[in-house]
């Protein structure tokens, strides 16, 4: 397929607004800490497990610090002084604090301390670097999907149920599975422990959930002769320490967006915009693929007529992963077809959409989202919806897929549902696999126009989000037609700023 004919000025200059957007926002948030970003800095140092009242030892371990003033200071010196003074590991010292047997202060020698933070963090990044260099010699071994790369979820609620379904999805085609999370963990201030079975809407993200899931993935991957990839929701206020679960257990994909919590879930925008850019950090060093969420815009606005606020968070989200250290491999920026099927030439439109997304992003891991919005319980028309999204997908060539469901708008799919999608999305795939290399888009024609508009209005949007600030720009609704405003949204009582002699060994590590 030819490309669309785009004026790549306008391109440049919509990504130069997105990048000072992004640096404006890093730069005035990178005085402050969070809590969860101590608390996920303490897990990478070895701190895990539940007091006796099943509160987890990183959040016991930073309220201490934090009640006692320590926290502008950073966990990771203050925690490396007490291990050093007390010959105890930062789980012992932890475990002490939370037994009421320990209180900490500042460390008696600082360099000293900082000495050991940077040892106890370097043994972790070659633990995260070991299980990078796994996930390379396994897809080597085993090979994997062709792409598009289809993304089935599973959310039982119970992680053993969830593994019978995640088997059963990968022998029947599926690449990708997503563990969906237990409805409202997001705005859980902790990550529970342990293997879960009662979930709401799906199941708890736990760092032994993400151990048993990965193992059953590996098993039935050797029996397959396929890779099969992981992907959880690093998102919500324990962003950081999610994300450090699963560089720790080896996920492949994390969603991890710069706005969709403070959007869709009303938590902080400091503190959200301060979690990602450690969280992204923690992803890019373990070689995950963060997934974007600009798909969910258009579940509340137009898509027709909000394409370009899509657009404009892509280029958004592309420049704070980069100020994060993903590379564009690992960019799964997300967009939808969303488009109402009633509207005239919708199919064009939709093809229009997708193909400007990947003209602009020629080296990311797009994920594109299937119809939900306009799903209406209909089964028969809901496939056919869903088999012109697969059509759009193979003939614009993304990367990750997410199977559409014909029961969407009816009940959470069986077994039997994402059969049905898993065979859709093959049949198309397949059928018009090289059908890109075969046709052109018309000069001028109404697909290229369309997407000239909508590159037009990207532009204008991100020159007045540059002369307004992001801030501002969400607070008037910018984005999926929602306003949130900057002191407003749960968790802004963990924004900690930081004292002059903060200190956090991760950053120098990762940041390569």
């Amino acid at each position: 397929m030819t490309q669309l004919t785009l004026d790549q000025a306008q391109i440049d200059a919509a990504r130069r607004s997105a990048g000072k957007i992004a640096r404006d926002v890093f730069e005035d948030m990178n005085r402050f800490t969070t809590t969860t970003v101590e608390r996920a800095t303490l897990r990478l140092m070895g701190v895990d497990g539940v007091d006796e009242n099943q509160v987890p030892l990183p959040n016991r371990l930073v309220s201490h610090l934090q009640e006692r003033g320590l926290l502008p200071h950073g966990a990771a010196a203050v925690v490396a002084g007490a291990m050093a003074e007390h010959g105890l590991s930062a789980q012992q010292v932890a475990q002490e604090v939370a037994d009421g047997k320990l209180a900490l202060d500042r460390p008696r020698n600082p360099d000293a301390a900082r000495k050991s933070a940077k040892a106890q963090a370097a043994a972790m990044c070659e633990r995260i670097a070991a299980k990078r260099a796994d996930r390379d010699r396994f897809v080597d071994q085993l090979g994997e999907g062709r792409a598009p790369w289809l993304y089935l979820i599973v959310a039982t609620g119970n992680i053993h149920e969830d593994i019978v379904q995640a088997r059963a999805a990968a022998e029947q085609g599926a690449d990708i599975i997503a563990v969906i999370r237990s409805t409202g963990q997001s705005l859980l201030d902790y990550v529970p422990y342990g293997a879960t079975t009662e979930g709401f809407g799906g199941t708890y993200a736990t760092q032994e959930n993400f151990r048993l899931m990965r193992a059953a993935l590996d098993e039935v991957g050797q029996k397959i002769g396929r890779y099969i990839r992981l992907t959880n929701y690093c998102s919500g206020l324990c962003m950081p320490e999610i994300a450090a679960m699963g560089a720790m257990e080896r996920l492949d994909m994390m969603l991890n967006d710069s706005m969709y919590g403070i959007i869709f879930r009303d938590i902080n925008m400091k503190r959200t915009f301060i979690d990602q850019f450690f969280s992204r950090m923690v992803n890019a060093y373990a070689g995950i693929i963060i997934n974007t969420g600009e798909d969910n815009y258009l579940t509340t606005a137009d898509a027709y007529d909000a394409a370009h606020t899509v657009l404009a968070s892509q280029l958004i989200n592309e420049q704070f992963a980069y100020v994060s250290g993903l590379k564009p491999g690992q960019m799964g920026l997300g967009h939808a077809f969303e488009i109402n099927p009633d509207l005239e030439n919708g199919f064009l439109w939709e093809l229009a959409h997708a193909q400007l997304v990947r003209q602009v992003f020629p080296d990311a891991s797009l994920k594109y989202m299937p119809p939900t919005k306009h799903m209406t319980g209909n089964i028969f028309k809901g496939h056919i919806q869903d088999a012109l999204f697969n059509v759009v997908s193979v003939l614009t060539r993304q990367n990750i897929h997410l199977l559409g469901m014909m029961t969407e708008a009816i009940h959470t799919p069986f077994i039997h549902d994402r059969f049905l999608a898993v065979q859709n999305a093959k049949y198309v795939f397949g059928t018009m696999r090289d059908l890109h290399e075969e046709v052109e888009f018309k000069a001028g024609g109404k697909i290229e126009q369309r997407a000239r508009q909508v590159l037009a209005e990207t532009v204008a949007v991100l020159a007045d989000i540059e002369r307004i600030g992001l801030p501002a720009a969400i607070a008037r609704g910018t984005f999926a037609d929602i306003s949130r405003t900057p002191d407003g949204g749960k968790g802004l009582d963990g924004v900690i700023a930081k004292a002059d002699d903060y200190f956090n060994p991760f950053p120098a590590l990762m940041l390569q």
